[in-house]
């Protein structure tokens, strides 16, 4: 590991400028468990931004490893190294998909594309949290491996094996035979601010060692893969394929983020990566090493962010979680949630969107009762739902399911046409007017209106009589309720002048 400073050409006095109030966070660091590596912090940097890293990389380095890995990936991983699968925006599965101008993808380095499963070698990053061979890294470095090899900085090399993975946040743990070990503890509660320095060490490309420096550039990312539980962390060190499951540090050594998404028009680091923020990772990771999976609460209800056009369609502040579909028999169900309700609370707790109620949830046991405040047709109401366990990611992706569309429509409302539905969900859309707000909104046909206002949607007449309310009223938008498959969303539509 190379010891010279990698900002040595950078003027003292820019690095100072740009750490101007940093060192209020790093004061509040906290000590580190007995033997770690970075249990003290690195005295340099509490008086502003050192004038090299090479104390702090050479304090950590040696906990962070390389992963290789062996085994059988199906295309979708293996596309990651190519054109890479887009990742779409969370908490919208019910909206038709909108790719991002670039690749946003997972940087775990593959070899080349192959359309059926085929023996394949993978490089990823990872890191110890314990003296007895722990390891943290990104689920997808190791998703679908049959060998798994754990390079150390000082040439030793390990078999290692899943403790657990949780695909949900993209993490993993792994474990070593070795006892002695040097390992790293996260920075969970001082949390980085925008434009702290950060230190990434991983193995990008195989290269293996290898350490870069940026900031903190934003936080709270929530666009950047279908995790409801993650909101990212934005850094400018760079970062690329190979790096997945590093760690970042600050200039106290602490880990304050496990490195795992780019956003890349090239295929390369361009100053925008992403990590998992360091107490999400080491809530996880704990979790895993305990029982070997995450276990979360649910309340069986698919939620929806509020966004401006439906505020206006309620008549409401722009805050909390829209019930858009209550699993028949589940919590929600036997506590009288229905579809409409607007979550403003769990436990006292405001609720900013459907991400946080999804992680407020989660953090509860199967059996415990969680009390929320909800809005109902003006009204605010207390409502406990008990519990559940949370299926896994994969069992909720797969309950989705297709219906034919059928001819006999009526009526033209809204850019719609739509007929009874002959299942008597509601209205069945047939057809939709181009350049409609419908459209632009990505209705289709097929779909069911199963609800328009406050109201169940049983014939075309409900619908028309619904806009004319709204436009009564003054509101520019009426929230109708789409059904699509075993997918449900509120949608709030344009009702325009009459």
């Amino acid at each position: 590991m190379p010891k010279n400073s990698l900002f040595t050409n950078i003027a003292i006095a820019a690095l100072a400028l740009s750490l101007a109030g940093a060192g209020g966070y790093i004061a509040r660091a906290n000590a580190g468990p007995a033997g770690a590596v970075n249990a003290t912090p690195i005295p340099s940097a509490s008086l502003g931004a050192p004038v090299s890293f090479a104390d702090l990389i050479q304090h950590v380095a040696p906990a962070v490893v390389s992963i290789e890995v062996e085994g059988k990936a199906g295309p979708q991983i293996i596309a990651e190294q190519g054109g890479g699968p887009q990742f779409d925006q969370p908490d919208d599965d019910d909206q038709p998909s909108q790719a991002l101008p670039f690749d946003l993808r997972r940087f775990f380095q593959q070899s080349p594309q192959q359309s059926q499963p085929v023996p394949t070698h993978g490089a990823g990053s990872g890191f110890f949290i314990s003296a007895d061979g722990y390891v943290v890294t990104n689920n997808h470095v190791v998703d679908g491996a049959d060998k798994i090899l754990v390079h150390t900085s000082d040439e030793r090399t390990f078999k290692a094996h899943v403790v657990g993975r949780d695909a949900a946040t993209d993490l993993a743990v792994l474990k070593v035979n070795a006892t002695g070990l040097p390992f790293v503890s996260f920075e969970e509660r001082a949390k980085p601010r925008v434009g702290d320095w950060v230190v990434a060490v991983g193995n990008p490309f195989n290269l293996g060692g290898t350490a870069t420096a940026g900031i903190v550039s934003a936080l709270g990312r929530r666009n950047v893969s279908g995790s409801s539980y993650v909101d990212f962390m934005q850094i400018d060190a760079p970062i690329n394929r190979g790096n997945s499951g590093g760690p970042t540090f600050d200039l106290s050594g602490r880990v304050v983020g496990v490195n795992t998404a780019i956003f890349t028009p090239s295929g390369g680091s361009v100053g925008i990566g992403f990590d998992i923020p360091a107490d999400v990772a080491a809530q996880v990771s704990h979790q895993l090493i305990s029982t070997g999976k995450v276990s979360r609460g649910y309340i069986g209800a698919a939620v929806q962010d509020v966004t401006p056009e439906i505020a206006e369609s309620l008549g409401v502040a722009k805050a909390g979680a829209l019930v858009a579909e209550v699993n028949p028999g589940g919590p929600s169900d036997a506590a009288g949630l229905r579809a409409g309700d607007l979550i403003l609370k769990v436990e006292g707790q405001p609720v900013s969107s459907a991400a946080d109620l999804t992680r407020q949830v989660s953090r509860f046991h199967s059996g415990d009762s969680i009390h929320l405040e909800i809005r109902r047709e003006g009204q605010t109401r207390q409502v406990a739902v008990r519990s559940g366990l949370r299926p896994s990611e994969a069992s909720l992706a797969a309950n989705d399911r297709n219906f034919s569309d059928q001819s006999g429509a009526e009526g033209a409302t809204l850019g719609l046409r739509v007929a009874p539905d002959p299942q008597g969900r509601g209205l069945r859309v047939a057809g939709v007017e181009n350049g409609s707000d419908a459209a632009e909104k990505g209705i289709r046909p097929g779909d069911v209106i199963m609800r328009v206002g406050q109201s169940p949607a049983r014939s075309p007449a409900d619908l028309a009589q619904a806009v004319d309310q709204a436009r009564h009223q003054g509101r520019h938008q009426v929230l109708v309720l789409v059904a699509r498959g075993a997918q449900h969303t509120f949608v709030p539509l344009e009702v325009g002048a009459g």
